[in-house]
């Protein structure tokens, strides 16, 4: 009998499970492990068997890897101790000294700082370029192009790349495609389907969901796979077992959890749209957004991560409002159950684009609070703005 393909969410509940082999419980067990012992002499000289050492991979890392490269479509996976860890590890296992690498100018900025200060310093020529240029990425390549890094959206200030565009420039110039997926996470964004050869996610945010854990992951397809296996066992990267069972747990719950953050996201942002005191709403699925018919084209939905841009006011307007928040905690991070603010500026770090607005940025990640207390705590927020001199 022909297996039956089963539906992602489906398969976001089943896969890297296996009950039968764990004495019918239901969860993988946790693996705290360094040693692992071998019968005998030979054992030890052919290490052929399936487990070697902690550090290489154990039951626990294994069956959070088979999961997240069953969903994200890729061909395997490696997880990392932190989503930045994840970046590190990818681009330091395939760049050399002397190599290029094209870095989207609005990636996630500890990804530039890396960039910056550590690649630069190993003689990686790095340089940046504006996402929406899609295949004109062409023209900046070199011959010694290794990478094109991208992001979608980007980070921040939610730029739609055209990652298929993009990709086949790179390919044809002989580079390879790393895309950071942790947006819209593999339930929403299907990488290796545009064209991407590396994905990177931090696990951390969608996939533990909570709050409570730091995870990366990279996924590879079959193609990478080897020297990105290679590059992560170099590095010596090895994530936290228990890190890893709270991602196992937040994995079986990402389908219910992010489609509510979408919901919550998409209300906020139509919501703040309508308002007098807002100039712009950043978010990819409204329409009114530049890049939202690449949304349409090459994602399945949206998280709950978007921003907006205030009309100019005085600093201590601003403060009044943020201060005033009880739902809305600032602090960085997101993708957990909580709702988020921070406020931002890229103009200190952007280089190759030009960020033009006066006003503040206000970056959101819509919680899995009920949408009118949210509503509420928004509109106490401004009246506090308003009122204050």
């Amino acid at each position: 009998m022909t297996k039956k393909t089963t539906r992602q969410a489906t398969r976001l509940v089943t896969k890297g499970r296996d009950p039968e082999a764990n004495h019918g419980f239901v969860n993988p067990p946790v693996f705290h492990a360094s040693t692992v012992l071998y019968p005998s002499v030979e054992a030890v000289k052919a290490r052929t068997q399936k487990y070697v050492y902690g550090r290489r991979t154990t039951p626990t890392t294994e069956s959070l890897e088979l999961a997240v490269a069953d969903i994200e479509g890729g061909y395997a996976t490696r997880l990392t101790p932190s989503g930045l860890a994840a970046i590190t590890t990818s681009l330091l296992s395939v760049l050399n000294a002397g190599d290029h690498i094209l870095v989207a100018d609005t990636v996630y900025r500890p990804c530039r700082n890396f960039c910056d200060a550590v690649l630069s310093r190993l003689g990686i020529e790095v340089a940046y370029y504006d996402p929406l240029i899609g295949a004109d990425v062409a023209a900046l390549m070199k011959p010694n192009t290794r990478v094109v890094y991208t992001e979608a959206p980007g980070s921040q200030t939610f730029e739609m790349q055209d990652i298929p565009a993009t990709a086949a420039a790179a390919h044809a110039g002989g580079a390879m495609v790393v895309m950071d997926n942790t947006w819209a996470s593999p339930l929403f964004c299907d990488p290796f389907s545009l064209g991407v050869d590396v994905s990177i996610q931090a696990a951390t945010k969608y996939i533990v969901g909570h709050s409570d854990a730091m995870l990366g992951c990279i996924t590879a397809n079959e193609e990478y796979w080897p020297v990105i296996k290679k590059g992560h066992e170099d590095l010596g990267q090895c994530a936290g077992p228990d890190d890893i069972y709270l991602a196992q747990r937040g994995i079986r719950t990402l389908a219910v959890r992010l489609n509510q953050h979408m919901a919550n996201g998409i209300a906020l942002a139509q919501w703040l749209e309508a308002r007098p005191e807002v100039e712009r709403v950043l978010h990819p699925a409204l329409p009114s957004h530049p890049g939202h018919d690449i949304w349409k084209r090459d994602f399945k939905g949206a998280s709950g991560l978007f921003s907006c841009i205030l009309k100019p006011v005085a600093e201590p307007r601003i403060h009044a409002m943020l201060d005033g928040f009880t739902l809305f905690g600032m602090g960085f991070s997101w993708g957990g159950y909580e709702s988020l603010v921070v406020p931002f500026d890229p103009r200190p770090y952007r280089t190759a684009t030009q960020w033009s607005h006066e006003g503040q940025g206000l970056r959101f990640h819509a919680g899995l609070e009920d949408i009118e207390d949210l509503k509420d705590e928004l509109a106490e927020g401004f009246e506090r703005l308003n009122a204050t001199a």
